[in-house]
Parts: structure tokens; C-alpha cells; sequence
């Protein structure tokens, strides 16, 4: 297994690395356009469709993505879009977690499946206006959520359970702990303070999004980072109820040792467009 999911990463990072840091954007927005196509694919079989229609539905996001990018989206400004897409995400997000798991099977399948279509796209083209503003930029976002999941995994085997009583989410991850999220929230507040001083002192070109916070308002800073590592959480959480609700351990095995794209994307899907609104509006 830890075999597996070494190559599977150094091949994965073969194919990234390239396309982030080629001087246009366009290759990575492609890659990023695959990997949404995949999730949707996922996320169809998840929720009950066979493989024709989970294929079409991949086509489809293929197909809305590529609209998207003719049109010239990725490169505008789209201030309202991002506001409506952060509310709907947190009214939601809060819904959906609320119910739990034997609420997820009770919406019409094709209201879910709309649902996640429009998530993968949003997410792909926040992905893309992050990247066409800069690689530090967009770097900013993926590292944000890399190192909340890290610090969190580690906060939650260090003190889970010692400070809270209760787990986060016992009945849709019970692995996860208060604890961890509080320990990912203070290595983001870390880091964001320190990227945001490195950016500032260096006058960088391309700032981060914690630069891009700071340079309004210490207090957005933080209270916006605080905001975007508990929605990551909450993204987190609505992929194991997805998986809980169709009895799957994983979202797909199409990367060997890591599962699918959505286990490995599930925290970036609302980070990337509330972002987007944070420095947006």
C-alpha cells in the first residue's frame, strides 16, 4: 500500500508540477479540467448511477468547463458570483451536515447529482482565476488547505477527545476531532501570518491571499483564514457523508493507495471559490 501510494503521487506530481509552473495558465487549468471530469464521474456513481450516465455526466462538466473557459471566465472579475456561490455554500453546508447522513438519500437523485456537477465546475474555475492570478497566489489556497489537514491529523492524535468530550462529527467521520480542527486552525493562523509578512516585506508582485487580506485588515486576515479552514472541514465532512450514505470506503481507486479524486479534493471544493469571495468582493 505505501508502495502504491508513493508512485501514485510521484506520478501525480509529475503531471502537476509542470502545468502549475508553466509560464501560461492554460495547461493547469486543463489538468485541474480533468480531475473534475473524474470527480464527477465519482460523484455519479456514488449516487446510485450506472456507468453510461456517470460517464455522461463527466462529459458534461467536460463540456460546462470548456464553455466556461470560451467565454473567458477564468480571467474576469466576478465579484457577485462568488458572494452567491460562498452564501449558498454555507447555508448548504450547514444544511446538509445538520441531517446527516439519512438526509443525503432523501433529495432526488438528480437534485444531487446537479448539486455536485455545479460544486466540481465552480471549484474548477476558481482553481483556473487563482492560477491566472498567480502562482503564489493560487499556491497560497492549496497550501492553506494542506497544512489545516496536516496539522489536524496530528492535533487530533496529540489531544482528540482531551479537551472537547465529544468527537465532530461522531455519526459522518468519527475519526475527527475538535481538537484536530482547532489544531489546523492555529498552523493556518501561522502560516498565514507568516506569508502575508514575507509578501508584504518583499513587495511581491503577485501577492498571496493572505497578503491580498492583510493589506485591507489584520482582523480579515484572520477572521478569512478562520473562515476558509472551517469550510475546508466542512467540505471535508460532505464527502464522508456522500461516501457513508452509499456504504463506499473510498470515492473511486482510480489513484492506487489514495482512493479517488474526491478523497483527495474534498477540503479544496469550497476553499477555492470562497477565496475567490474573499478577495473578490
Amino acid at each position: 500500500m505505501l508502495k502504491q501510494r508513493i508512485i501514485t503521487a510521484l506520478v501525480l506530481l509529475a503531471i502537476l508540477l509542470p502545468a502549475l509552473f508553466w509560464p501560461s495558465p492554460q495547461p493547469f487549468i486543463a489538468v485541474v479540467l480533468v480531475l473534475v471530469a473524474a470527480g464527477t464521474w465519482e460523484f455519479a456513481r456514488l449516487n446510485g448511477f450506472g456507468p453510461g450516465a456517470s460517464i455522461t455526466a463527466g462529459g458534461a462538466c467536460v463540456l460546462l468547463c470548456a464553455l466556461a473557459w470560451w467565454l473567458g471566465l477564468p480571467y474576469q472579475r466576478l465579484p457577485l458570483l462568488w458572494l452567491a456561490v460562498g452564501a449558498l455554500w454555507v447555508l448548504g453546508a450547514g444544511l446538509l451536515l445538520r441531517r446527516g447522513v439519512p438526509g443525503w438519500p432523501l433529495l432526488p437523485r438528480p437534485l444531487r447529482l446537479a448539486g455536485g456537477m455545479s460544486v466540481l465546475v465552480l471549484a474548477w474555475l476558481a482553481a483556473a482565476q487563482a492560477r491566472a492570478i498567480g502562482i503564489n497566489f493560487l499556491l497560497s489556497i492549496l497550501v492553506l488547505v494542506w497544512v489545516a489537514d496536516v496539522a489536524a491529523y496530528f492535533a487530533g492524535r496529540a489531544f482528540g477527545l482531551k479537551i472537547a468530550s465529544v468527537r465532530l462529527a461522531p455519526t459522518i467521520s468519527p475519526g475527527k476531532s475538535w481538537e484536530g480542527v482547532w489544531g489546523g486552525m492555529v498552523a493556518v493562523l501561522l502560516l498565514a501570518v507568516a506569508w502575508s509578512w514575507a509578501d508584504l516585506s518583499a513587495g511581491s508582485a503577485v501577492p498571496s491571499l493572505y497578503a491580498s487580506l492583510a493589506h485591507r485588515s489584520w482582523v480579515l486576515l484572520v477572521v478569512g483564514t478562520l473562515f476558509l479552514v472551517s469550510m475546508s472541514v466542512a467540505g471535508d465532512l460532505l464527502e464522508s457523508l456522500v461516501k457513508r450514505s452509499a456504504g463506499a470506503k473510498d470515492s473511486s481507486q482510480l489513484l492506487p493507495g489514495h482512493g479517488g479524486v474526491l478523497d483527495r479534493v474534498d477540503a479544496l471544493l469550497p476553499a477555492l471559490p470562497l477565496a475567490m469571495m474573499l478577495v473578490s468582493i
